[in-house]
């Protein structure tokens, strides 16, 4: 190994790091935002509004990102259709298109997860609710949610880390974050194992701050006088 290609590698991979912060914090925005729609739709006692979003679900579990990522990118852009109307400044923009794919790549996960997790609360609490006068909605925002979220926080920690090595993906379709960043090095040096260690040095420091950040969250808002 030589340690002056892995120096001289650090600040290339470094230019790429922005574009993995941006990938990851408004990919994982985006999962959130969509994930808990879809975990109370698939929820829901009617078929008709259960069934698609449980296939959504499915589908997008069951499948690669990566595929994903090229049916958003390089399928959606071959439609005639898709060219002709407002999402097209969208999807057009590789950049956009790795946040959309791994953002509801995140959102069919979390969306299995708050939905496990809402099914698992005791129905005694949503009839207590009634009893003091709230409505369906009132006492899931109020009694069902808050619970929810404060019980999947730890799992939402690993779920950011995953989404921050899911963005890596992103170099698949040009966009030049930090594994781009590192290919693009690479064939300029043929140093792969230096290269590539020093972009692996820079994802672990990423995921440790996140990791970080989630842990104070969670001791933030954890319930007072409960350990685990």
């Amino acid at each position: 190994m030589s340690f002056e290609l892995f120096k001289n590698a650090l600040p290339v991979i470094l230019d790429g790091l922005y574009l993995t912060v941006v990938i990851t914090l408004l990919a994982f925005a985006l999962g959130q935002f969509v994930a808990l729609p879809l975990a109370l739709l698939a929820n829901a006692r009617s078929r008709w509004l259960s069934s698609p979003m449980r296939t959504y679900i499915f589908c997008i579990r069951g499948s690669p990102l990566l595929v994903q990522l090229f049916i958003i990118y390089y399928g959606f852009g071959s439609l005639e259709l898709v060219r002709s109307n407002l999402l097209w400044p969208i999807l057009r923009e590789p950049l956009y298109c790795a946040i959309l794919a791994v953002g509801l790549n995140s959102a069919a996960y979390v969306a299995e997860l708050l939905r496990g997790t809402i099914r698992q609360f005791p129905v005694g609490q949503s009839e207590a609710a009634k009893a003091l006068g709230m409505s369906g909605w009132q006492a899931m925002r109020h009694i069902t949610l808050p619970q929810v979220y404060r019980s999947v926080l730890p799992v939402l920690g690993n779920e950011i880390v995953l989404v921050m090595k899911a963005s890596s993906l992103a170099s698949a379709v040009t966009v030049v974050e930090m594994t781009g960043a590192a290919r693009a090095f690479v064939a300029r040096t043929y140093a792969p194992f230096e290269v590539f260690a020093a972009a692996g040095c820079f994802y672990l420091i990423f995921g440790l701050v996140l990791a970080m950040t989630f842990k104070a969250l969670e001791r933030q808002v954890a319930v007072p006088g409960f350990h685990r």
